[in-house]
């Protein structure tokens, strides 16, 4: 069959005389073998044996007396009714793929993935645990009413002491017989369950003749102490045989003391009991590698199991409740036994039910002990559990499950044990309608289950069912529980598990976000709920690490793409090459702690694989806007991977598990002077192809120099103040555009802004810079300035720097847009107003730490608030390409020595004065 480790379609069409088998040979004659039971043997018998537990011999009276007829099928139609909820979800689990050994614990943890499954497989087994406890005190229970030496009766030999130690004592050695019976392996047991089916069956067939043929009888009761330690008069109970003025008496409610703990019944402790033993129904389905034909026998034999054992609870309610008077019913639990025809029937039919459903316990959580050890989730821990005998029997697991088993009989009260196996029975029945519920609902093409008797609408209710009568049972084990539940599925999640099962729950947030993605219309943006979307083209991530975070705390919520280009024709490639790069990126975008996407491409040039990305990076309403690139210098590039602490690796080059350290999937740094995949003239006509598709774009420079505090993921707080330095002004065009500030100004301010709402930014202070000609007056820039901002509110200090001051240059003449790059002004003038405006940030940055016009050198030696990061204007590249190199250069002299750096150029309006 195939599994998580075979694929679906690895089939050979035709085996030895034309029979088709399995690749893999789970269906070839060689392991025919193990597929020999049949619907009844593998699934009714166990699955009966499981449901019938003490409670169809020993607690019959004690629900019908305390609960009345009424209360009590009531009790049994709502135990019945979520049992029929989860044996649904249960069927049509089981007959969409093959069910390893695990059970319950298989099927919910390859749906829900391994971190809710082995938190709830751990509870499923800590259930079977408490079962196998309480099966045992019942039994313990019965064997004291009938050989116990302060046991009240005419018959049997009263030779066994009684009291809490020597009931932990027949626990223990029961135990011991049955822990060995399990030690030595399922074979055994599976050949005595159709033995022991057919002694219960004989014992239960016995008790119902004996309600017809036994006539009325009075029978004697235990004696209890008086108040003062005196002996009460004997006290019967009465077998009246069929009688209405009976069945009239017992048909409400009597809730009294539970003659065994003391403790006043309630409906919740009455249900808890019963509850308790109507659940085993996932013993079939545990057996599907046995079954000859799993997809039927399973939903066929499980409901045949549920009907049968409900038939049998019903008819002996109401058989009880018209023979048997209510003192008798709640003073005896045991009373089948006075009315039988021959009494040691039903104390073997008790024997047999206690230690089938004891031994069924302890070998189920020992299997899932085992799966739960197999998959390695708890580690070390239960690493004991993994050791197996030469026949494969878990006898490791068994041993653990023993100990665990002793414990829990160390409680002692049959009763008070019921309310948390039941909880605990709940919790995996809840997961298993959970399991079948996330599948319905995330419409996987692959969920096909042959059993379709079944819809979200009963996987839903079986869950709020489920939950409901956990708190209803138990408040406090509900609760502790569920904080159980949750505090083992927060280890598992930091521990890491096995990522080959399928997860569920990415097929529901495929569901859902594909739902809401042609929910997000394009056709509706508005600027007042603008967000930056950004693509950052990543040629090496060694030497763009800063960078990777700085983009990732600029994106503000909004779409994070890591562009990637390899060069390559996929005509002259024998695959493709890309394929197989997606997990170490994936990695990268994990160890760097980004919120980012990772989108590939093979292009023959880098410039036409940007062009790719632009185009198609995203989906729907979430579509870059913003492309962002490293610039383009002859500065050498840096290996951030080796001083990074996130990319620490050992020396021999692979990581936990065997797997490849990242280090090893990207190649090392380019050499300086080595040839580069981008040409100059190909970096900028990249950015103009970016602006031609309205996108906005970002160059970013020395962002390896970025304080590391400024990149954490922390709040910021640190004892080195910054500025962050915005010039919203074209430099290379100081006065020549319309008013103080455009689009692309704006466009700057805004990304400044945001860039501050990041924690690690929150006590750097926001600088704006405008500039004025010699004969300028100061003041009414500004102005206008604060106005803009008050009103777009954004808290920043306004500084008006005079053009030339610190440079020594002269003010530029006022120019039309782009003419310093179309030509009309000389080489040598736009070298000189880039210069002089480089050094005109300089300076004021020079005087943000202390220093005078010229820079630190020349001021007081005060020191103040560097400058963390400037962002400048952008300028348009110029139309002819044949001056691509020369716009290059000059961004390279106004951007040199400053830092780090954002170039940035907004086509798009960004900001909003509106509500």
């Amino acid at each position: 069959m195939a599994s998580e480790n075979s694929p679906l379609l690895a089939y050979r069409l035709l085996g030895e005389e034309g029979v088709a088998f399995p690749a893999n040979g789970a269906g070839a004659p060689g392991g025919a073998s193990a597929r020999k039971l049949s619907t009844f043997l593998g699934v009714v018998v166990p699955t009966v044996l499981s449901m019938f537990s003490i409670v169809v011999f020993l607690r019959i009276g004690f629900v019908v007396g305390h609960a009345g007829l009424l209360q009590a099928l009531a009790m049994l139609l709502v135990a019945y009714f979520i049992l029929a909820l989860t044996v649904l979800s249960v069927c049509a689990i089981a007959t969409n793929g093959a069910v390893r050994g695990g059970g319950a614990y298989f099927m919910i943890s390859r749906t829900l993935g391994p971190e809710v499954g082995g938190s709830i497989g751990l509870m499923f087994y800590l259930a079977n645990v408490c079962g196998c406890a309480v099966s045992l005190l019942g039994l313990v229970e019965a064997v004291l009413d009938t050989f116990g030496a302060d046991a009240m009766g005419s018959g049997g030999l009263r030779v066994l002491p009684q009291g809490y130690g020597w009931s932990l004592l027949y626990g223990s050695l029961l135990l011991g017989l049955v822990g060995g019976v399990c030690t030595l392996g399922a074979g055994l047991y599976a050949r005595a369950s159709f033995l022991t089916f057919l002694l219960v069956s004989g014992s239960l067939a016995s008790v119902l003749v004996s309600f017809v043929a036994v006539g009325p009888r009075n029978i004697p009761l235990t004696p209890r102490p008086g108040p003062n330690g005196s002996s009460l008069p004997p006290q019967f109970g009465h077998f009246t045989g069929f009688n209405s003025s009976t069945l009239k008496a017992n048909l409400g409610a009597g809730y009294a003391k539970d003659y065994t703990t003391g403790a006043m019944m309630t409906f919740a402790g009455v249900f808890a009991v019963l509850f308790n033993g109507c659940t085993g129904i996932m013993a079939g389905a545990n057996m599907s590698g046995e079954l000859k034909d799993p997809s039927r026998a399973i939903p066929l034999g499980t409901i045949i199991a549920v009907a049968y054992t409900f038939f049998i609870y019903i008819l002996l309610f109401f058989l009880s409740s018209f023979t048997c008077d209510r003192t008798l019913l709640q003073e005896d639990y045991g009373f089948f036994r006075a009315i039988s025809l021959w009494p040691p029937l039903v104390l073997i039919g008790i024997y047999a039910t206690s230690l089938s459903a004891s031994m069924s316990s302890l070998i189920g959580a020992s299997r899932i002990l085992h799966a739960l050890a197999q998959d390695d989730l708890f580690g070390v821990i239960l690493a004991p559990a993994k050791v197996v005998s030469r026949g494969g029997n878990p006898w490791g697991a068994v041993l653990y499950s023993w100990a665990l088993v002793q414990l829990v009989l160390l409680a002692g009260k049959l009763n008070t044990l019921a309310a948390v196996v039941t909880v605990f029975y709940l919790v995996a029945y809840a997961a298993v309608d959970l399991s079948c519920l996330s599948l319905e609902w995330a419409s996987a093409p692959n969920f096909r289950p042959t059993f379709s008797l079944f819809s979200w609408h009963t996987c839903l209710l079986g869950v709020a069912s489920c939950l409901l009568m956990m708190f209803l049972i138990s408040p406090g084990a509900a609760g502790g529980s569920l904080l159980l539940m949750a505090l083992l599925s927060a280890l598992l999640t930091a521990r890491g598990g096995p990522s080959s099962w399928g997860y569920v729950s990415q097929a529901l947030l495929f569901h859902q976000v594909r739902k809401y993605l042609l929910r997000l219309d394009v056709r509706k943006d508005h600027v007042k709920f603008w967000r930056p979307q950004l693509l950052l083209l990543v040629g090496n991530p060694r030497g763009a690490l800063p960078l990777l975070r700085l983009a990732n705390q600029l994106k503000k919520g909004g779409l994070y793409v890591l562009g990637h280009v390899t060069l390559g024709d996929l005509d002259c490639l024998p695959s493709d090459p890309v394929q197989p790069q997606y997990g170490a990126w994936l990695s990268l975008v994990d160890r760097a702690q980004v919120k980012a996407f990772v989108d590939l491409t093979l292009s023959p040039s880098v410039r036409q694989g940007a062009q790719h990305l632009l185009r198609i990076s995203g989906l729907g309403g979430m579509k870059p806007n913003t492309l962002v690139l490293g610039f383009y210098d002859d500065a050498a590039p840096q290996d951030h991977f080796l001083t990074d602490p996130a990319f620490s690796e050992p020396a021999d080059g692979t990581q936990e598990g065997g797997t490849p350290a990242l280090s090893t999937l990207f190649p090392p740094p380019r050499a300086p002077g080595s040839p580069r995949a981008l040409t100059p003239q190909d970096y900028v006509a990249t950015v103009a192809d970016a602006l031609k598709m309205n996108k906005n774009v970002v160059l970013a420079r020395a962002c390896g120099a970025l304080p590391p505090e400024r990149l954490s993921r922390g709040s910021g707080g640190t004892s080195q103040p910054h500025h962050v330095d915005v010039w919203p002004l074209n430099l290379l065009r100081p006065r020549g555009g319309p008013g103080y500030v455009d689009v692309c100004g704006l466009f700057l301010l805004q990304m400044a802004t945001i860039l501050g709402m990041v924690p690690a930014w929150h006590s750097a202070r926001l600088r704006i810079f405008l500039c004025l000609g010699p004969r300028e007056a100061p003041g009414a820039a500004e102005g206008r300035l604060r106005a803009l901002l008050s009103q777009l509110r954004i808290r920043a200090e306004v500084q008006e720097v005079v053009w030339g001051e610190g440079a020594g240059s002269q003010e530029p003449e006022e120019e039309e847009e782009g003419d310093f790059v179309n030509g009309r002004r000389g080489d040598a003038e736009a070298e000189a107003l880039a210069c002089s405006a480089n050094a005109l940030i300089r300076a004021q940055q020079g005087r943000g730490r202390g220093g005078g016009p010229g820079g630190p050198e020349g001021g007081d030696g005060v020191e103040g608030p560097a400058t963390a990061l400037t962002f400048l204007y952008l300028p348009r590249p110029p139309a002819d390409a044949a001056r691509y190199p020369r716009y290059l250069a000059l961004l390279e002299m106004l951007s040199r020595d400053l830092g780090p750096t954002l170039l940035i150029h907004g086509v798009t309006p960004v900001t909003c004065t509106d509500l």
